[in-house]
Parts: structure tokens; sequence; C-alpha cells
């Protein structure tokens, strides 16, 4: 899994390690972090672009981020794509939340759906809240899934 800095440097080493040496580094400087992890995806003809972000928010200080991308050509409903993009971020959560918890930085895990009924993506909400909660996971939803809605959305237009 290839994963890579917004600047577009690719990262060399695990993204385990590559995440504690942030944590270590954002220490050594002061900075309060929280992690949230969020995906997107963008269908664009037949290819389904995904983009998961590890966002790192410094407390009062901005923010950094980790980006992973890969496309599928496979068909999905638009509830199955954006259940697709919750276990994404949910995969990435489950192998960060023991590092996280040793260096007690808080993990929100980001869905990119719209709590409006009115909008499509409402469609996958409760299975999403579901999923990612029984999971132990902190969960948030448009409009205060910044890491799905705006960080990976970036990257998948």
């Amino acid at each position: 899994m290839t994963w890579r800095k917004f600047s577009g440097e690719v990262i060399q080493s695990p993204i385990m390690e590559e995440v504690e040496k942030a944590i270590e580094r954002e220490a050594l400087l002061g900075n309060k972090l929280k992690v949230c992890i969020g995906t997107d995806s963008q269908v664009k003809g037949s290819i389904t672009d995904f983009a998961t972000v590890i966002v790192f928010l410094r407390e009062k200080r901005g923010a950094f981020m980790f980006i992973h991308q890969e496309r599928t050509s496979q068909k999905m409903s638009i509830k199955e794509r954006m259940l697709s993009e919750v276990q994404k971020s949910i995969d990435i959560a489950y192998k960060l939340c023991d590092l996280l918890d040793l260096y007690d930085v808080d993990l929100e895990v980001h869905a990119d759906i719209n709590t409006n009924p009115m909008f499509k993506s409402n469609a996958a909400l409760h299975e999403a809240m579901g999923y990612i909660l029984s999971m132990g996971f902190v969960f948030k939803a448009k409009p205060e899934a910044f890491a799905s809605s705006y960080c990976a959305n970036k990257i998948v237009q």
C-alpha cells in the first residue's frame, strides 16, 4: 500500500513507522495532536477513484496529512461505495489505534455521508455510523467530517 505526503513525496517506510515518527516529531515540538481518518471517492466513467487520508491536526497549529489512492472498475451502488469508503477508513484506523493509544492521540473516523436525508449518500448513514461506533471509534459525518469531505475530496477531484 503506497502512501504519500500532500507535497507528492512518496513515503518509503511502512505507514505505521511513518505515523509513529510524525507523532514523536510533533511531541518534541510541543504539539498536541488529533488524528482524523477519512476516505472519499469519485466515479469517472467506469472507474472509481478512492483517496484515504490520515490527517494530523496540531492543536492551534495547522495540520498535515498522508494520502493513499486506489482505483477500481467494480460497479457499485451509492450505498456500496459509501460503505466501501468507510471500510477503507476503518482498516487504517484499526491498524493505527494501538499506536495512537500508546501516545495518547485522539482518533476520529470521518464518513463522507450526509446527515440530510435529501442526499443520496444518506442511505448509508445508519450502517456506517453503526460500523464505526461498534469498532470503538469516534464517528463524524457531514458537515463535521472534514477529513473525508474536504481533505480526501481534494485528492479525488
